[in-house]
């Protein structure tokens, strides 16, 4: 039977209604891809500015210099307890040699009574699990013959203070291996930040890197200047010290070995002075030689490793990292340095350079950077001491 309901017309089948729809579509696609980017380009942080990469760099550079120094420390401390810890196998060696020499003893005086029959007592003591039980009992002590009693006393008081090294001995190697963790934190914690400083760089362009490199300059200008000033005041200073005291002829003779006295004092005054002077030749002689971190010589060199390296030329021991070279000799006031004297630098004692006069020092300064001649003033200075 056929059907008398008229046949639904398709929303597309005149031309204008596909048109629209079409349009209606690609509004829709254009709105989609509108939103897309507007997601992927929300909130960007602004790229910092050639003064505020600096800044922060500096900053890094400075954090791995923190960082370098508890490397240095850790890795003292783990060369020491290493040294410590090898000392005490070689005791513990030798202390075993000992043992089997009283037991070989002992031996030999239970054969000895083996063989004229019966467990003798000191065999009996070699097999015990206990042989000091079985010592503390005063039978025992009573057969003993003197030689005998000897023997067993000295095994043991081996057999006691082997016991004593092996317990200090796994101390010893519990404390290298948290010296050797602390070791790997520092060294881990100093590549962070120089990979981190080494990224910014990367990221700048040519003409952002010349921009750097004129703040660069500037700064070390302005701290050149204050050095030339300072240089400037010390020359005024000598000068008025020499007419305070009677001229300068005068207060070169006082110096000199026609007077008896001065003599004397200016002896312990040219030790000091051939010390510092030694020193500095060492330091001068590396200049030109790359910054590398917990480096101590010969071809390279953090801050400390420099100073350490240079006043050991001059026969004078320094310890590792600045945070204890700086409690090292006498403390000395800016105005009062003279050449060989060791200036520290920031709060946190983090950098080391050794003056050289003029307001001047010579110092590892940084990765990338090699042994230099700069100025006191391009850093704070937080205090200065005189080794020798």
């Amino acid at each position: 039977m056929a059907s008398h309901r008229k046949p639904r017309t398709s929303v597309l089948t005149s031309p204008g209604s596909r048109r629209a729809a079409a349009g209606f579509t690609t509004a829709a696609l254009a709105s989609v891809t509108l939103l897309s980017q507007s997601a992927d380009a929300a909130p960007t942080a602004p790229k910092p500015t050639i003064e505020e990469v600096k800044q922060k760099v500096d900053g890094l550079y400075r954090q791995a210099e923190v960082a370098t120094q508890k490397y240095n420390a850790a890795k003292e401390h783990a060369d020491h307890q290493r040294d410590t810890v090898d000392g005490l196998l070689n005791a513990a060696a030798k202390r075993a040699e000992k043992m089997n020499e009283s037991r070989r003893e002992l031996g030999m005086f239970a054969s000895a009574q083996y063989r004229t029959g019966g467990m003798n007592p000191t065999a009996q003591l070699m097999l015990a699990k206990d042989p000091q039980q079985f010592v503390d009992r005063n039978h025992l002590m009573e057969r003993l013959t003197g030689r005998q009693k000897q023997a067993v006393t000295d095994y043991q008081e081996q057999q006691a203070a082997a016991t004593r090294q092996r317990a200090e001995a796994t101390r010893s190697l519990e404390q290298l291996q948290t010296s050797q963790a602390s070791l790997k934190e520092s060294k881990r914690a100093v590549q962070d930040k120089l990979a981190e400083a080494r990224q910014l760089l990367s990221r700048l362009t040519a003409q952002e890197k010349a921009r750097l490199a004129e703040l660069e300059r500037q700064k070390e200008a302005a701290a050149k200047q204050k050095a030339e000033e300072e240089a400037r005041r010390q020359q005024e200073r000598e000068r008025q010290r020499q007419q305070d005291g009677g001229g300068s002829t005068g207060g070169q003779t006082g110096g000199g070995s026609t007077d008896g006295g001065s003599t004397g004092g200016g002896s312990t005054g040219d030790s000091s002075t051939t010390k510092a002077e030694k020193a500095l030749a060492f330091a001068r002689a590396q200049i030109g030689k790359p910054y590398v971190w917990g480096a101590t010589g010969p071809t390279s060199y953090d801050c400390s490793g420099l100073t350490q390296a240079a006043w050991k030329a001059a026969g004078v021991d320094l310890p590792r990292t600045t945070w204890d070279q700086v409690k090292v000799g006498q403390r000395v006031a800016t105005s009062d340095l003279k050449p060989g004297d060791l200036v520290f630098f920031y709060d946190d004692i983090s950098h080391v350079g050794m003056y050289i006069g003029g307001g001047k020092m010579i110092h590892a300064p940084h990765p990338g950077a090699n042994v230099r001649e700069e100025s006191i003033y391009y850093m704070p200075i937080y205090g200065s001491v005189r080794p020798a």
